[in-house]
């Protein structure tokens, strides 16, 4: 058993590239399991012919192994060893044999090895049940941190474990279907890695939160998950550099999923940027100031603040804005363009309109805060 243990070492380095690679301490346990399965073959063929055929195959020479060694070796790969261990004592059959024997011993190492087989797999099924469950922790704590806006070194290592390397990052917030928790999160799992995207997801309550990276822009990202979510809106946070600033991406998502009942006809999915006057109403503090920076205070100190505001009360008419400002309506007509182009919103536009409104209110109660 030592000389053919030794050969079957000898053979691996020979053919297997991956193998001499290794590090030592592996190299030797892989030494250890190979022997132990020769070992165990000798054991289980000497009671040929005890009872009613010869018994089942033991398997627990696996054991043997680290759950390290597990890790570091595939399931190709313990393939690949078993394949060199069956060569190297098919190659010796002649003389392990005893005297017309050699096809009973044939017959017994092929019995012997599809058992092993059957048993590698099962050791690796196992294994990679165990890691499936792990990864789905951590991808529930993953969103469950960012979704609260804890954000540590902590966050980054869980990650690394599941593999993410991706950027830019956006997060996705909407209902959860009726289906299984679980199966919405493996189909979201599956389709990300069908799109070469990395994606995590949580379902938490009603709301399902998916974090994808990777993608070229929001709305390819958008087109491969809005298919999992459930009825109802569905709102795509700002599009960040990474998953360490995807807490403001989550937040933005989710206080937009909140206000969405205020826009009833909004897109599915919408921006959680198309949503800002609807938040700063239902008391999202970021899109407050986010507006009164967007609006507010590129117009302050300047005729257009006052163009806009009279143009607003008048509902929309040029004429009537004109006439109060003492201008003529071309004036009124380059001031609104000036308007567009400071701000990013249309006044001529009923939502643009409706956010500009919104922006000017919170500019002139945050004044009378300040005083």
């Amino acid at each position: 058993m030592g000389t053919l243990g030794t050969a079957a070492m000898s053979r691996m380095d020979d053919r297997l590239m991956w193998f001499r690679a290794l590090s030592a301490e592996d190299r030797s346990w892989v030494g250890l399991v190979a022997q132990a399965g020769i070992a165990a073959f000798v054991e289980w063929f000497q009671h040929a012919g005890e009872g009613q055929g010869r018994p089942t195959p033991s398997i627990e020479f696996f054991g043997t192994a680290p759950r390290e060694l597990k890790r570091s070796i595939s399931l190709q790969q313990t393939v690949d060893i078993v394949r060199v261990v069956v060569e190297v004592v098919e190659a010796q059959t002649g003389d392990l044999a005893a005297p017309g024997g050699e096809d009973q011993l044939q017959q017994a190492m092929l019995r012997y090895t599809r058992d092993v087989a059957f048993a590698a797999a099962q050791v690796y099924a196992r294994e990679a049940e165990a890691r499936g469950a792990w990864d789905a922790r951590l991808e529930a704590l993953i969103v469950d941190a960012l979704v609260r806006g804890e954000v540590d070194d902590g966050l980054h290592s869980w990650a690394a474990a599941l593999g993410w390397t991706s950027s830019p990052v956006v997060v996705l917030a909407g209902q959860t279907p009726d289906d299984d928790p679980q199966e919405v999160i493996d189909a979201l799992r599956e389709r990300g890695r069908r799109s070469g995207l990395d994606m995590l997801a949580g379902v938490q309550g009603d709301r399902l939160i998916v974090i994808v990276g990777g993608a070229d822009n929001v709305t390819a990202a958008a087109k491969h998950v809005v298919p999992r979510f459930g009825p109802g809106p569905i709102v795509i946070g700002p599009e960040v550099n990474d998953l360490h600033a995807a807490a403001s991406s989550a937040r933005a998502a989710i206080a937009g999923l909140r206000a969405a009942a205020g826009w009833p006809d909004a897109p599915r999915p919408v921006h959680a940027e198309d949503l800002l006057a609807e938040r700063a109403i239902d008391g999202d503090a970021a899109a407050r100031a986010q507006l009164i920076e967007n609006v507010y205070l590129p117009l302050i100190g300047t005729p257009l603040l006052d163009t806009l505001a009279t143009y607003l009360e008048q509902g929309t008419s040029l004429e009537a804005t004109a006439r109060l400002l003492f201008v003529h309506p071309n004036t009124v007509r380059y001031r609104l363009r000036k308007i567009t182009e400071l701000t990013g919103y249309q006044p001529t536009e009923g939502r643009s309109a409706f956010t500009l409104q919104v922006g000017l209110i919170l500019g002139r109660l945050s004044e009378t805060t300040v005083t």
